[in-house]
């Protein structure tokens, strides 16, 4: 059992703390990789919710994996948001305050493919050619980096 599933069993649908972690991760022409989620039939940030004992960089490497297939290398600290704009109810009812830690990384390894059922593709896209639909926080994502691309952002 996951730590989410095993979380919810003893909760329900209250609202908890939550860890998520991703990657802005860019190819060798600076093009950023996105994933088109089947949840939502949006594009964003690969990444997702941290397991028990696991740190926040494993996160990023495991979700990316799962995701996109790519392996993560080096990882550079980019932001972390939290705080009332980053609550969310799932469409189960679930209900959880995020804490969004985010790395930026260009050392990475094989190629892209998918396995899992929440990837209907997966791509590089130049900041200038970006698909519309993005998930809204992840499009703040991308606009902070666009401004502050060394960061640290926290949000």
């Amino acid at each position: 059992m996951d730590y989410i599933t095993y979380l919810r069993s003893m909760v329900g649908h209250e609202k908890v703390l939550m860890p998520v972690c991703g990657a802005l991760i860019f190819d060798e022409q600076g093009r950023i990789l996105l994933q088109l989620r089947s949840d939502t039939n949006s594009w964003g940030i690969p990444g997702g919710f941290m397991e028990l004992d696991e740190s926040i960089e494993d996160t990023a490497r495991r979700e990316t994996m799962e995701e996109t297939g790519i392996k993560l290398g080096e990882l550079n600290f980019f932001g972390i948001y939290s705080g009332s704009d980053f609550h969310k109810t799932f469409p189960n009812g679930d209900q959880a305050a995020l804490v969004q830690i985010l790395f930026t990384c260009r050392d990475y390894a094989g190629d892209i493919h998918f396995h899992d059922r929440e990837t209907l593709d997966a791509q590089f896209f130049s900041f200038d050619e970006l698909p519309e639909e993005i998930l809204e926080k992840h499009r703040m994502f991308l606009k902070d980096y666009q401004e502050n691309p060394s960061g640290p952002v926290i949000g």
